[in-house]
């Protein structure tokens, strides 16, 4: 374990807990088994099913982020995270496994860090491929309340373009 790598998430997320554990142990994994290296840009995309604390882990360690479109949040609600590696083609799916002994806080980060990889994750390939490269879109007014949005989050209602926050849904039950 690179514990300088670990301090460095632990600043960045602000305490140590089993949730930052999970996503650090997730990069250890994959950057032995694909070959990662910190994402510059987007040669590296890390496609994250939850939105907890591992994320921050994910960040420091890969360089994915929202900002560069290489980090994407897809909530399927599960401890999984897929990273693929552009430069060689090669990809990896890591999901969280149920362990269901009564440990402390500090025992599962422990266990979460140092237990053998297969005991923690779940590996295989994602069934997806990777995801084309962030794109920039053009902005469009909102007819309502004049904030600028992405073309592509504009709904059209009664001829005006609206933002998804003035947009009314409509549904007729299914």
């Amino acid at each position: 374990m690179d514990k300088e790598l670990w301090n460095k998430c632990i600043e960045f997320h602000g305490h140590e807990c089993p949730g930052l554990a999970i996503g650090f142990r997730a990069c250890e994994i994959a950057i032995k088994k694909i070959n990662l290296t910190f994402s510059k840009d987007e040669e590296l995309v890390c496609i994250t099913e939850n939105d907890a604390c591992g994320v921050d882990a994910v960040q420091v360690i890969t360089g994915c982020t929202m900002g560069k479109g290489n980090l994407i949040y897809r909530d399927t609600g599960k401890m999984a995270f897929s990273f693929f590696n552009r430069t060689n083609g090669d990809s990896i799916r890591l999901i969280m496994n149920n362990f269901q002994s009564e440990m402390s806080r500090d025992e599962k980060k422990l266990h979460i860090l140092n237990a053998p990889e297969e005991e923690v994750f779940t590996i295989k390939k994602p069934d997806y491929e990777v995801p084309s490269r962030a794109r920039i879109f053009n902005t469009i007014i909102c007819q309502k309340c004049g904030e600028g949005v992405k073309e592509t989050n504009i709904r059209l209602s009664n001829g005006e373009k609206l933002c998804l926050d003035c947009y009314e849904e409509y549904s007729r039950g299914w």
